[in-house]
C-alpha cells in the first residue's frame, strides 16, 4: 500500500482567534507610525542643522580667503618698503663715501 504524503502531525486549525490578531497587528502599526514620525522630525530638524551649518562654513571660508588677500598685500607692502630702505641706505653710504648723483644713479640701474 503506498504512503500519504505530507505530516500527519500537523495540528488541525479548527477556530484562530482573528480579533486578537488584528488588534496586534494594528498596535504594531501605531507604535511603528509613531517611530517614523518622530525620525521624520529628527531628520528635519538636522537637515536644518546642517544648512546652517553649511552656511556657517561658506562664510568662514570667504573670511578666510579675504584675510589671505590682504596678508598678502601687507606682505609685499612691507617687502616693498624694506627693499625702498635698503635702496636709501645704500644711496647714504655712497654718498658719505663721496659719490656724485650722476655715478650712484648708474650703479643702481
Amino acid at each position: 500500500m503506498p504512503r500519504t504524503k505530507g505530516s500527519k502531525n500537523c495540528p488541525k486549525t479548527t477556530h484562530t482567534d482573528y480579533a486578537s490578531q488584528i488588534a496586534e497587528k494594528q498596535e504594531s502599526i501605531v507604535s511603528l507610525t509613531a517611530e517614523i514620525a518622530s525620525i521624520t522630525a529628527n531628520i528635519d530638524t538636522m537637515k536644518a542643522d546642517l544648512k546652517e551649518k553649511k552656511t556657517a562654513l561658506k562664510k568662514a571660508e570667504k573670511e578666510v580667503a579675504s584675510l589671505e588677500v590682504k596678508k598678502e598685500k601687507a606682505d609685499a607692502k612691507a617687502a616693498e618698503e624694506a627693499k625702498k630702505a635698503e635702496a636709501e641706505s645704500v644711496v647714504k653710504r655712497l654718498l658719505a663715501s663721496g659719490m656724485s648723483a650722476d655715478e650712484i644713479l648708474e650703479k643702481l640701474k
